[in-house]
């Protein structure tokens, strides 16, 4: 069901306007707008990285690796699921390779920024696609799964936007979560990427489990090549202010090959039931379930 933003009213109009308060969001073209202020004072990206990136993603051993699992745990999990929606779809290579491998999957899709939308619309132009703030979802019991891919990093809040998506998906829907771990690997990459933090497994197990989920599956990725992004890291802070933020999305073919087929390795063993204790990022997988109110 669709949820009024200014008056809470649940209706399933086919369009966006609120039977009781008539309200309905700004629009651009065929996009609504439910926090277009949002989008201009957010600090949780830098709209100028969507072109960049946009560019490299295609071809690039992480963003290839991390689709890979993405579809495989959607697959595995979400056999039944009919309607997905990916929160903060950037510019929209997700989106292209779930398109892609279930066809018949309703996909809806939010982002903050419209430079992101842009771009994914392009990719995946069959996507109902929406600028949206993760903390204010307009559904609720609506969805049979809910991503987010390396988006939680970068709310302050990412407890709201939890509770948000618990809200939005329906009963027994499917949580499908990527996001930077560890710590010690804080680095210049994050402060560009405008991370405001990165997870231990326990942090984010107990934020999940918080916001009334399940867990199904928790794993580690970019295990293998832990050793190598902690020398990098190291680096990276020794090079301060000259640190040189695309660098990374640069990578020699070769070398490119050869880090992708580690990660490939990487999910062939957690295809098989290997869940990694330690890991550059972390996949996690959970359903809603009903929550239980405390009594005094």
């Amino acid at each position: 069901m669709k949820r009024c933003l200014n008056c809470t009213r649940l209706f399933e109009n086919a369009e966006w306007h609120c039977p009781d308060c008539f309200w309905q969001p700004e629009r651009n073209g065929l996009v609504p707008l439910f926090s277009p202020q949002l989008a201009q004072s957010n600090s949780g990206f830098k709209a100028s990285y969507f072109s960049p990136l946009a560019a490299m993603e295609a071809g690039h051993f992480w963003f290839r690796a991390r689709n890979a699992l993405i579809i495989w745990a959607l697959g595995k999990y979400g056999a039944d699921v009919l309607s997905f929606m990916e929160i903060g779809c950037g510019t929209g290579f997700v989106l292209q390779g779930i398109s892609s491998q279930f066809p018949e999957m309703h996909l809806v899709a939010s982002e903050i920024y419209s430079e992101g939308l842009a771009f994914a619309a392009d990719r995946v132009p069959i996507v109902e696609f929406m600028q949206m703030d993760a903390r204010n979802i307009p559904f609720v019991d609506e969805f049979d799964a809910i991503g987010a891919f390396d988006v939680l990093e970068h709310i302050n809040e990412d407890e709201v936007a939890l509770n948000q998506m618990f809200r939005a998906l329906k009963p027994r829907g499917l949580l499908l979560l990527t996001v930077p771990q560890h710590d010690w690997l804080w680095s210049e990459v994050d402060n560009y990427a405008c991370h405001v933090r990165r997870y231990s497994a326990h942090a984010l197990h107990d934020k999940v489990t918080c916001a009334g989920f399940s867990i199904l599956r928790s794993t580690s990725f970019v295990t293998t090549l832990l050793p190598l992004m902690f020398i990098s890291r190291l680096l990276q802070r020794d090079k301060g202010k000259h640190f040189e933020p695309h660098e990374e999305l640069h990578v020699n073919p070769l070398v490119n090959r050869i880090l992708e087929g580690f990660l490939r390795l990487e999910l062939w063993f957690i295809q098989r039931g290997v869940s990694f204790p330690v890991g550059g990022s972390r996949l996690l997988v959970a359903a809603k379930v009903a929550k239980i109110d405390s009594k005094d």
